[in-house]
């Protein structure tokens, strides 16, 4: 499944009883307050899923806009590169292409082997000439040949460059163990409906609490 999977009876029934719910989760009147708690429960769950604190949790309308929210953090962190994998869904290099304009960095492809799996000499080399805070971008599992990337090996080098490592997720979230610690990302990106969630879920985690530049105001 994974292009989409089968929705979940647990989440079937989830999703069915949080609608008869009618509070706004943003009030303070009762049912405001149950809205918010079914929010957070939710929040707190995807925070276990990726062994983070539930703060490190912003929930989206999907994978690609997460891609997208993770590719606004580009500015705030104050890049100097943009490097992203061949490999990408095309909503990471889109969201690389548009961070690079906004953000005006130059945005390079990091060439994968035979085998699609990232080239850490040729990262390496890139790392070296991507000044002092690159921001790099590797999906965890490939959505069209399942092929592993090794994290923590590339999270070594690009925090050797006092780099911030981005991953795309959506694809091994929920299916093989992903723990955001232990891999060594600091940012990664969830979508619901690829492991038997509903359509239209996804998240945007960080492996520490900080604030998120926002897609959108108001």
């Amino acid at each position: 499944y994974n292009a989409t999977a089968p929705l979940r009876p647990e989440a079937y029934e989830a999703v069915c009883a949080a609608m008869d719910g009618i509070g706004n989760a943003s009030s303070v009147h009762k049912e405001g307050r149950d809205a918010r708690a079914l929010v957070e429960t939710a929040r707190q769950s995807v925070a276990r899923l990726v062994s983070v604190e539930p703060d490190c949790v912003t929930f989206t309308s999907g994978g690609t806009e997460a891609n997208h929210l993770a590719f606004r953090q580009v500015a705030e962190h104050g890049a100097t590169n943009i490097l992203y994998s061949a490999v990408e869904h095309p909503s990471v290099a889109e969201a690389a292409r548009l961070a690079s304009a906004e953000a005006n960095v130059p945005v390079t492809e990091i060439p994968v082997d035979d085998q699609g799996r990232v080239s850490l000499a040729a990262l390496e080399d890139l790392l070296a000439g991507a000044g002092d805070r690159p921001f790099v971008s590797v999906m965890a599992a490939n959505n069209e040949t399942g092929v592993l990337q090794p994290l923590k090996e590339i999270a070594d080098l690009v925090h050797g460059h006092r780099g911030v490592l981005h991953t795309d997720a959506v694809q091994i979230a929920g299916k093989a163990t992903f723990d955001m610690r232990s891999s060594g990302v600091d940012m990664a990106t969830l979508s619901g409906h690829k492991i038997g969630g509903p359509l239209g879920v996804g998240a945007f985690v960080l492996a520490e609490d900080a604030h998120v530049a926002a897609r959108q105001t108001g």
